[in-house]
């Protein structure tokens, strides 16, 4: 029998998708086909054929770099029974919460988040959670402190009936049971436990209702003479385990960094960085959890299960990160907006997982605290150490302040972490703190002239911040881990509607193609770092999603081009026509099986392919110009905050579009616009029997195209915020215009 102390902690298996490997090379062949179609047709060749031949082509490097990412799916297990028989003490976690506008994420949600992190299954005193406070708001700040009255009674009780569901909000509304619910004790402080969260809700809600009139007085002074983008480091410890008690609540800061009109802040990821610093001075635990304030605790030994891969003789040398998906509680029926990424996590994160590791998303992620201080896999410590200059001397000094800043204290921290020593239990939280050196730490300048969001931290320079961080990370060698337990460790809220997931995806896709553009693009990580190819082909096609829109739009608007000039890209009445019909057909047929495979609906299937038309053509278009602009410092990009909402029931317009003047509906009801107009002119063709270049092909792509924008065509007659704007109708029929007109043109010169 083999020994406890060497087993793994987990392990990872490859999966065999053999239907789904066997498709996708059959697509890939149809692809090949139907580009060597078109080379070698050359009496077919004109302008539209050289355009679908241009699209087609990006369409299957695309391809390839999508099956090389799915080629090799893995699931990584964990042994929790093996964890306690290896490791005598468990290490202190510190944890991330941010959250940075109190209207779009309201503090309700923010609190319940906390509170099912200090009610993990995890000894208090290993544990500090850490809420950053980007909105500076007193709203945040009263609701976290009454918050953790609440945590006194609500830890105890998860803990002493061995509660799953630990945020009160669900646990409450699901009316989940413990294994001994049927006892009356059990019923008595269930009760108890509901009232006490009923009124906990009230005074926040009232406390945000009286916002103009709410009393800054006492310990909420501080926030008598700031603004969000103007204002002191306000650094409060909520709560401190003072007793060190495992059975009792963790400790709990409050952090709003400063902020100065002139200063940049780097939205997120200087959040982050701030987090840390400050959290290195308290506790400066080894390993980092960080999670958005919308994702609350779905299982309660979610850090045990990810310490399995960091604390795995061979993790240790090896996984920077261990990522857990995302999952979410706020479905709206058949994914009406395409949020729910289940089918799509499931073979490309899956995919990710078998290469050199998944990306790291920005929320529910582990990470190691030297990792984040730049430690390369390779490295040796007291290499490192010397090279980061924490020899002595006047040149090992200047050489720490330009890494981490001036310090001290800090820099002290970071030698330690370097270690991955902490703080022992009697150690006093602010050992290294006073409330002056969480000011510096925390100011607007204590990163300038540092490697602060260069090498050091979460890197800066683009709205996905959490990619381009993993990103580096991978190219320095490391890998990274998904650890997806039963039940999921994570649940989260989605955008309740179409205006906040087309938001979300602008600044997805901007932010990843800013990083294709920049320095820190997936193919210099291969030929100048570590980043394995097949990793690299798996970031190149998450970090297009911006500049596949251009391809998107050409190939979706080339059947109305070809209506409106009487040609054609399609083979027509000939043995070519199958190539891009069992093309089409296979294509969506594969789609569909995952989908059904992944247990969601046909409905839910076709859903997300709309929406998938929807947003590449309109919110990640947008994103492309909005990386456009700063690279030609016309403008530059904004990270915009999608509104939180917890999940109204009995609506009866759950599902439907809603629509605003943004210029995004404008780029989609013209799309939509000149296709109708393409409809009409064949329809009125085949009525006159005029001799037609184009077929059926061209007039079913656009009718295609129509039917995926079925949500725009219902919002032309839709009344209220369900209806398109008058102003974007009418730029919309310009533009439309325009582009009949210049087709128009075209065949009249």
């Amino acid at each position: 029998m083999a020994n406890q102390n060497t087993l793994p902690l987990y392990q990872k298996v490859w999966i065999k998708h053999t239907f789904s490997r066997t498709v996708d090379s059959l697509i890939l062949f149809l692809l090949l086909t139907l580009l060597s179609y078109r080379l070698f047709s050359h009496h077919h060749f004109s302008f539209p054929w050289f355009l679908a031949l241009l699209c087609e082509s990006w369409f299957t490097f695309t391809w390839i770099t999508t099956i090389s990412t799915k080629w090799t799916p893995a699931k990584t297990t964990t042994f929790l029974d093996r964890l306690f028989l290896r490791i005598g003490e468990l290490p202190q976690v510190d944890v991330f919460v941010t959250t940075a506008d109190p209207v779009l994420e309201p503090p309700i949600i923010t609190i319940n988040t906390v509170l099912s992190l200090l009610a993990l299954d995890y000894p208090a005193n290993k544990l500090a959670c850490y809420v950053s406070d980007d909105g500076c708001s007193p709203i945040t700040f009263y609701a976290l402190v009454e918050a953790i009255k609440f945590a006194k009674l609500w830890v105890p009780f998860c803990k002493k009936y061995n509660v799953q569901v630990r945020a009160p909000f669900r646990y409450f509304s699901e009316k989940a049971k413990a294994n001994n619910s049927n006892l009356p004790q059990f019923k008595k402080e269930w009760l108890k436990m509901k009232k006490e969260y009923g009124q906990l809700c009230s005074k926040i809600q009232n406390a945000s209702q009286e916002l103009n009139t709410f009393p800054l007085v006492g310990e909420f002074a501080v926030f008598s003479k700031t603004q969000p983008r103007n204002h002191p480091t306000i650094i409060e410890v909520i709560w401190e385990n003072k007793e060190n008690l495992t059975d009792g609540v963790p400790h709990l800061i409050y952090i709003a960094r400063e902020k100065r009109p002139r200063h940049p802040h780097h939205y997120k990821a200087g959040a982050m960085n701030v987090l840390t610093r400050v959290s290195g001075l308290m506790t400066n635990a080894p390993f980092i959890l960080n999670v958005d304030c919308d994702m609350y605790v779905n299982n309660p030994k979610i850090v045990q299960h990810a310490l399995c891969i960091l604390l795995d003789s061979k993790g240790e040398k090896e996984v920077a990160f261990v990522q857990c998906p995302q999952r979410f509680y706020d479905t709206v029926k058949d994914d009406a907006y395409g949020n729910q990424l289940v089918a799509l996590p499931m073979y490309i994160g899956g995919g990710f997982a078998g290469l050199q590791g998944i990306i790291y998303a920005g929320t529910n992620c582990f990470h190691r605290r030297k990792v984040i201080y730049g430690l390369s896999p390779d490295d040796d410590i007291q290499n490192v150490k010397k090279n980061y200059g924490f020899t002595g001397g006047k040149l090992s000094q200047k050489r720490r302040k330009r890494l981490f800043g001036a310090l001290e204290g800090f820099v002290q921290s970071v030698d330690d972490a370097l270690e991955e020593m902490t703080f022992t239990p009697n150690d006093n939280l602010f050992k290294f703190l006073d409330l002056e050196a969480a000011r510096k730490v925390a100011s607007c300048d204590y990163e300038c002239n540092t490697a602060w969001g260069k090498q050091v931290g979460w890197l800066y320079g683009s709205t996905s911040e959490d990619v381009l961080t993993g990103l580096e990370m991978h190219t320095k060698g490391w890998r990274s881990e998904v650890c997806s337990p039963d039940p999921m460790a994570f649940m989260g809220c989605s955008p309740q509607d179409n205006l906040g997931q087309m938001a979300q995806h602008k600044r997805w896709s901007s932010g990843l193609f800013d990083i294709f553009v920049s320095s820190h693009c997936p193919y210099i990580g291969t030929l100048f770092g570590k980043l394995q190819f097949r990793e690299c082909l798996a970031y190149v096609w998450i970090t297009n999603w911006a500049l596949r829109s251009l391809f998107e739009i050409f190939y979706a608007l080339l059947p109305a081009y070809c209506i409106f000039t009487n040609s054609s890209f399609l083979p027509n009445k000939e043995p070519g026509m199958w190539i891009p019909t069992t093309l089409f057909v296979t294509y969506n047929v594969a789609s569909l099986t995952e989908h059904l495979i992944s247990g969601l609906s046909a409905r839910t299937w076709w859903n997300n392919l709309r929406m998938g038309r929807i947003t590449t053509m309109t919110s990640c278009f947008f994103g492309f110009l909005d990386i456009v602009f700063k690279r030609f410092r016309i403008s530059d990009t904004v990270f915009e905050i999608t509104k939180k909402d917890q999940p109204s029931s009995g609506d009866e317009n759950v599902g439907r579009f809603v629509f605003n003047e943004s210029p995004i509906f404008v780029a989609g009801t013209t799309i939509l616009f000149i296709e109708l107009i393409a409809l009409a002119i064949s329809w009125r063709g085949w009525q006159n029997g005029n001799d037609r270049a184009y077929g059926l092909g061209e007039v079913f792509c656009s009718a295609f195209v129509v039917l995926c924008y079925m949500p725009f065509l219902k919002g032309l007659f839709g009344k209220g915020k369900y209806g398109i704007p008058f102003c974007t109708k009418l730029k919309a029929i310009v533009f439309a215009y325009l582009v009949f007109y210049a087709c128009t043109s075209i065949v009249t010169n």
